[in-house]
């Protein structure tokens, strides 16, 4: 009410002209994107009290914070279809309460959009707050990476890269998985990778996955939150379901280029096992609602494909050391689709999240080739 009368004031006081300033901005505060509007209640930003006990060290608040960075990344994409300002964006809010800044944007080539954002502790907003230091478990750096946005301007090449998982189960041939991949390295080159996350949300999530992936093999080990990550069972489950279904997936896939950069050469491989026996253990958070992401809790995996040859994610040699990932699995019950694949639950203060499977078929047959050789490569080179 108070605000209402202040704008009826404003119209009364000033003809109108200052009065309509106050609405549009009230518009614009108000927008259900709005950071006060639809982000995390009673989640602090840093004090001087991190210093002592960091906020960082706690999964649920790390957990918040990073999904708020991802948000980001949409919002990011959305400004920019939207034109807006730098004095109406949407997309700082979600990052400045917590003290980092955007440092670039990673735009894809083929229509402009963009994909990700690379975030840097802001030492000198931090420092405004007598925050003298970065709070301990607070990664210097985050690269985020958004998933699909059904709109005009995204929709043609975000879909490319679904089919493109869906048919090759990877993402190595995008121009989205290139970019990634080198502004990560660079970052671990630069803080190191101790100091370094990567994170993304559905199909960011898929290209999050393999970009901290390809890292691992060379060694190079950084943390990764992976948001409703696409399954590989999903393109298995397609193409099984009749032969109908089978003659029209081969028609998909040939409409996708050729992929030739499933292999890795042996050399590479053996570096990245003598580098010694520590793991890459990425952070995966499933819905069971969600069909997308759900068969990472399947403790049965899921059925291999005849056709290894084109796949990224074959099945290494059974003398393999087990893997693992932190999986944490949301169940409320029977969910909608949209609810159950949204970022939106990753930063609730009330969830309660389970740890699960952490050693599932699906997830060995992701991260497996990290650690081990075939028993028999083939001309040199390693599936």
């Amino acid at each position: 009410m108070a605000a209402k009368r202040g704008t009826e004031d404003l119209l009364k006081n000033d003809g109108g002209e200052r009065g309509v300033l106050v609405v549009m901005e009230n518009k614009e505060e108000s927008h259900p994107y709005a950071f006060h509007v639809s982000g995390p209640r009673n989640v602090s930003s840093p004090n001087w009290r991190d210093l002592i006990n960091s906020s960082w060290k706690d999964g649920n608040y790390k957990r918040i914070v990073v999904a708020c960075f991802i948000q980001a990344v949409y919002l990011l994409e959305l400004d920019r279809q939207e034109n807006r300002t730098a004095e109406t964006a949407l997309a700082p809010k979600w990052w400045i309460p917590f003290k980092y800044r955007l440092v670039e944007t990673l735009i894809d080539e083929r229509d402009g959009s963009i994909y990700g954002a690379l975030l840097e502790w802001d030492r000198s907003a931090a420092l405004a707050d007598f925050i003298l230091m970065r709070p301990s478990g607070a990664p210097r750096a985050v690269l985020v990476l958004r998933g699909t946005i059904l709109k005009s301007h995204t929709i043609r090449r975000d879909i490319e890269d679904d089919l493109r998982f869906l048919a090759w189960e990877s993402l190595k041939g995008s121009v989205r998985f290139s970019g990634a991949l080198k502004v990560l390295k660079s970052i671990a080159d630069k803080y190191g990778s101790s100091n370094v996350c990567i994170a993304g949300h559905s199909l960011g999530a898929g290209f999050a996955l393999q970009v901290g992936k390809a890292l691992a093999k060379e060694g190079i080990y950084v943390e990764a939150h992976l948001f409703n990550p696409p399954s590989v069972s999903v393109a298995m489950s397609l193409k099984n379901l009749s032969e109908k279904a089978g003659f029209a997936w081969r028609r998909v896939k040939s409409m996708l280029p050729s992929y030739n950069e499933t292999q890795v050469n042996i050399e590479e491989a053996a570096r990245s096992i003598a580098a010694g026996t520590k793991q890459w253990v990425p952070h995966l958070y499933v819905n069971n609602s969600d069909y997308i992401c759900c068969y990472y809790t399947d403790p049965d995996g899921t059925t291999e494909d005849n056709n290894q040859t084109e796949k990224e994610n074959v099945k290494p040699a059974s003398n393999a050391q087990e893997v693992a990932a932190k999986l944490f699995v949301q169940s409320k019950g029977k969910q909608k689709f949209l609810e159950a694949h949204g970022l939106e639950q990753w930063w609730s203060n009330d969830l309660e999240l389970q740890m699960a499977l952490n050693n599932s078929k699906l997830i060995s047959r992701q991260l497996k080739s990290l650690y081990s050789l075939p028993a028999q490569p083939t001309q040199g080179k390693l599936q």
